[in-house]
């Protein structure tokens, strides 16, 4: 349990909140009636989110480059670098509020420190600098949810762990009253999408401060009870009501600050919506209007805007309901697009005939770079195998985009490159696309999965405390063997594996793997089951010695 945050924390942090919001993407988009039931405030707030841990990521990467390997930036270099992240990727109308509201909480920690009282101060300027953001505060939204956090946490005594999960408990309590705050929500009978976002994110610090690792259970955030007829409310882009504005107009802005006054005024009169986030010269301007070159006008009279994005409501609804069949036309048929890590992995990817996207395995890709892959495949029909259960977010988040440009997309969750492999083996362009994903889906399913690692330090697993050095063996993503070395445990995990059955274990060597491994397990497999066939495949992964599969 932390007792001050730190930049490490501040990295645990965003990765537990993308994480998190990704879980919750699908559920948010599907609360989304307010300001505009666009369906896509869980996808926003997610892009939001991730361009703001990439940033974090950066800062990481700029600290041991200019210093020791291990080296950390200062907590005032990550947090600012989260702020800044968050608003050049600021997607829609609740994740410009969200950049503002991280741009808040930066401000107040990067300057006094990242103790109890600092992290007190830092929420109430953040719920203030959201509010500040938005040109016509709305109750019964995230500001809301804000506001009501930094409230009780400000009340609350005692440690750093206490005021995070005192500012995440009351932001639970908050957003199941927002209902009664906001009409629309409770004519829809859903809480606010981007105060449940809010609430993701406020989880994701209280379990960072609570010591909790990225990749292990997230023990606060647990979803919220149903509210109303949530379950009922519509999950797809739908065109706005009768007087209201038909753009969304977003745009980052290089202006200063003197300028900031009149652009809002001028904004004000074109349409609503208005949010405008950022300081220091750099803004993102959001704004629903019906004059949308009137929106960017404004932009040029303050200043320089640049990555601007204009969205006509009725024609995205128009999009989410059917593919653009002159770009279908333009594309060629279909692709498996593969994403792998290790040289040998790609090579035998491409030789079944799948389009391969190599991801650093320090640095998984992020929803812009799949969807970009994707686009460079040039297929009107593309099947994608994520071969990590830690991409579906993402790949989530870009398969709604790519759908909107009319690909038609399958995001089949391969959870390792072995269950990958067993659905190219099986993949015929001939057959239709929803046969084909179904063939691949069901051998990838029957694929039992594991590998091998070696622990970097001690740590509790489900087969009990691992220390440096000991080789872990992990079968379906749990550890389940812990050994002295690697042909001993892989034996162990192997016989396992077969003690459920199995015709055929594919072994696919990693870096790490010593010579003679391969051999010996196989050996060991026919011992075992004579009957088992066995392939050996060098995959030339760094993260894992040893990749197994079990058909």
């Amino acid at each position: 349990m932390l007792h001050t945050l730190d930049a490490p924390a501040v990295r645990t942090w965003c990765r537990l909140a993308l994480r998190s919001l990704g879980q919750a993407r699908e559920e948010i988009d599907a609360l989304n009636v307010y300001p505009v039931p666009d369906g896509d405030t869980g996808t926003n707030l997610y892009l939001t989110v991730e361009s703001a841990a990439a940033a974090v990521e950066d800062s990481f990467a700029a600290a041991g480059r200019d210093g020791a390997p291990d080296t950390v930036p200062e907590l005032g270099d990550s947090v600012r670098a989260m702020a800044r992240g968050a608003l050049l990727g600021a997607r829609g109308n609740s994740g410009v509020i969200l950049a503002q509201w991280l741009r808040g909480t930066a401000e107040t920690l990067a300057v006094a420190g990242g103790g109890a009282d600092q992290l007190r101060a830092a929420l109430l300027k953040a719920a203030e600098s959201a509010y500040q953001a938005v040109a016509e505060p709305v109750e019964g939204t995230l500001l809301t949810v804000a506001a009501a956090a930094a409230r009780e946490a400000d009340k609350v005594g005692g440690s750093l762990a206490q005021v995070a999960d005192t500012a995440y408990r009351s932001a639970r309590q908050a957003l199941l009253r927002t209902p009664q705050q906001l009409a629309v929500l409770a004519d829809a009978g859903v809480v606010d999408a981007g105060g449940r976002g809010l609430v993701a994110v406020l989880g994701a610090l209280a379990d960072a401060v609570a010591g909790h690792h990225p990749m292990g259970p997230v023990a606060l955030s647990q979803p919220l009870p149903p509210v109303g007829a949530a379950g009922d409310c519509e999950s797809h882009v739908r065109p706005p009501g009768p007087g209201h504005p038909a753009f969304e107009v977003i745009y980052l802005l290089d202006a200063p600050d003197a300028e900031l006054p009149v652009l809002r005024a001028r904004l004000a009169e074109l349409g609503d919506s208005l949010v405008v986030g950022g300081g220091d010269g750099l803004w993102n301007v959001h704004v629903h209007v019906d004059d949308a070159g009137a929106a960017v006008e404004a932009g040029v009279r303050a200043g320089r805007p640049y990555q601007i994005r204009i969205t006509h409501f009725a024609e995205a609804a128009a999009r989410a309901g059917a593919a653009d069949s002159r770009g279908a036309r333009e594309r060629r048929a279909r692709t498996v697009l593969s994403v792998v890590s290790g040289e040998g992995l790609a090579e035998l990817c491409e030789q079944a005939g799948a389009a391969v996207l190599h991801a650093d395995p320090d640095r998984p890709p992020a929803s812009a770079e799949l969807a970009e892959a994707v686009r460079r495949a040039g297929a009107r029909e593309v099947i994608l195998l994520l071969n990590d259960p830690e991409l579906r977010a993402a790949a989530g988040a870009a398969a709604d985009q790519l759908r909107e440009e009319g690909v038609r997309i399958a995001v089949l969750p391969t959870r390792s490159p072995v269950q990958g492999l067993a659905a190219l083996a099986v993949h015929e362009a001939s057959r239709r696309f929803d046969e084909d994903v179904v063939a691949m889906t069901s051998a990838a399913g029957a694929t039992r999965y594991a590998e091998l690692a070696v622990a970097e330090g001690e740590s509790w697993t489900m087969a009990g405390v691992c220390q440096a050095g000991d080789v872990l063996g992990l079968i379906d993503g749990d550890v389940a063997v812990i050994g002295a070395d690697l042909a001993g445990t892989g034996e162990t995990v192997l016989a396992r594996m077969l003690a459920a059955g199995g015709e055929l274990v594919t072994l696919v060597l990693g870096e790490g793997a010593p010579p003679g491994l391969a051999e010996q397990l196989v050996a060991h497999a026919r011992r075992q089951r004579p009957e088992v066939d066995a392939v050996v495949f060098e995959g030339g992964q760094e993260w894992a010695p040893l990749l197994i599969g079990v058909e």
